[in-house]
C-alpha cells in the first residue's frame, strides 16, 4: 500500500491543486485523497482505470477540503448580508470560486450531476470513461452533463 501510495501522489497532488491552487490547501486535500484510497480501495471494480477512479477521489477530497475552508473563513455570528463576497474574498488564493460556489449550487438540488459536469469540463476525461466511473450508461452521462452545463451557465455568467 504504501509503494502505491507514494507512486500515486503526485498525479493526485496535480488533481488537488487544480481545484485548488494555493499549495497548502491542496496538500491537504491530496493528504485526504490518499487516506481515502487507501481505506476504499476495495471500491475500485477494476472495470476503468485506476487513474480514473483515483481523480474521482481526489477532486472529491478537494471539493470536501474547499468546504472545510469556507466554514472556516466565515464567522457563523456576521449576518448573511455583511459577509464578504466569495468571489472576490478567496481564502484559497486563485481558486474559481465561481465554480466550485456553482458546484455546491447545483449539488443541492441536482447531486448526481455534479460529479460528471467535473470530470468531464474541468478534468477533460472522456465521456465512456466518465460513464464507467459514475456506473450509469454513456447516454445517462451524456444527458447529465448536458443539463449541468445549462443549470451551471447562468450561475457563472452571474459572476462575470
Amino acid at each position: 500500500m504504501e509503494a502505491l501510495l507514494s507512486a500515486v501522489r503526485p498525479r493526485t497532488l496535480n488533481v488537488c491543486r487544480g481545484v485548488l491552487p494555493h499549495l497548502a490547501d491542496a496538500e491537504d486535500a491530496c493528504q485526504e485523497a490518499l487516506i481515502s484510497v487507501a481505506a476504499k480501495i476495495g471500491t475500485w471494480n477494476g472495470r476503468g482505470r485506476f487513474t480514473s477512479w483515483l481523480h474521482v477521489v481526489a477532486v472529491n477530497a478537494a471539493r470536501s477540503t474547499y468546504r472545510r475552508l469556507k466554514r472556516q473563513a466565515i464567522p457563523v455570528d456576521v449576518a448573511p448580508a455583511e459577509r464578504p463576497d466569495p468571489r472576490t474574498t478567496s481564502v484559497i488564493a486563485g481558486t474559481r470560486l465561481d465554480l466550485l460556489e456553482a458546484m455546491e449550487t447545483l449539488e443541492r438540488e441536482h447531486p448526481q450531476l455534479v460529479e460528471p459536469l467535473l470530470l468531464r469540463d474541468v478534468y477533460g476525461l472522456p465521456y465512456d470513461e466518465i460513464a464507467g466511473l459514475v456506473g450509469v450508461p454513456l447516454g445517462t452521462v451524456k444527458a447529465q452533463i448536458h443539463h449541468g452545463r445549462r443549470l451551471a451557465r447562468p450561475m457563472l455568467r452571474a459572476t462575470e
